[in-house]
């Protein structure tokens, strides 16, 4: 049995994990399936359906073709292994929870995945007993998926946004500057184009949005005007 094989219990979950660590140490010399199915003792189409797996979860894995070729890690685009506590596990567990339904909701739970992933078996256990004492009482309804994944890609990738809000006839084109909560509610703030001025939607008024492929306006953040004094960028948190 190989040294990996013997550290990591033959599941899935651990596989996946290993798999990974598996590719880091190859570096630029990769692995191919065929290695890696000998190292793990499965067969070669098992490791192609593992490598899919991270792949759609975004581990920056690809195939290299020609002779020689095999799965290569960009190693520039991936962190050098991390320990989390128990703790602090919970900590962003708690994040996650209250933030449920929120912009990014989906993205900050793929994140705490990612910090399980990492974690011991003993660890994961240890925080999930953590996680069972928190609680978090959820009074604020959801707002539509939809809308809030329109809303962050519009965000992330600086992309003009179609907006029919309630009490407006037509829709609008916004150009998006950032997302931001105050006054107990969430908002998307932007540059409505017909009008040429910076306006605050509430995104639980927003009815639909639809993300299109037009480059949106760079535009500063501190033409949205003076935020309240107790208002920071979450980088400053």
């Amino acid at each position: 049995m190989s040294w990996v094989c013997h550290h990591f219990p033959v599941n899935r979950t651990d596989r996946l994990y290993a798999l990974r660590e598996e590719l880091r140490r190859a570096g630029r010399a990769g692995r191919t399936a065929e290695r890696l199915a000998e190292v793990f003792e499965v067969s070669a189409r098992t490791i192609k359906r593992d490598i899919s797996t991270l792949q759609h979860g975004g581990f920056p894995v690809r195939a290299r073709p020609g002779p020689g070729g095999g799965y290569v890690v960009d190693r520039a685009a991936t962190l050098p292994p991390v320990n989390f506590t128990d703790a602090e596990v919970a900590g962003l567990a708690a994040a996650v929870a209250a933030h449920r339904g929120q912009p990014f909701d989906g993205h900050a739970r793929a994140a705490l995945a990612k910090a399980l992933s990492v974690m011991d078996g003993q660890a994961r256990d240890r925080a999930a007993l953590m996680n069972d004492r928190v609680w978090i009482d959820h009074t604020e309804p959801p707002g539509d998926a939809r809308i809030r994944r329109a809303v962050e890609r519009a965000l992330q990738e600086q992309r003009v946004v179609v907006l029919r809000y309630s009490g407006e006839d037509d829709s609008l084109r916004i150009d998006p500057v950032v997302v931001a909560r105050t006054a107990g509610n969430w908002f998307l703030v932007g540059r409505c184009q017909a009008r040429l001025e910076i306006r605050w939607f509430r995104l639980d008024r927003i009815i639909s949005a639809h993300l299109t492929s037009d480059p949106s306006a760079a535009i500063p953040v501190e033409d949205i005007g003076t935020p309240p004094v107790t208002a920071k960028p979450v980088s400053d948190l």
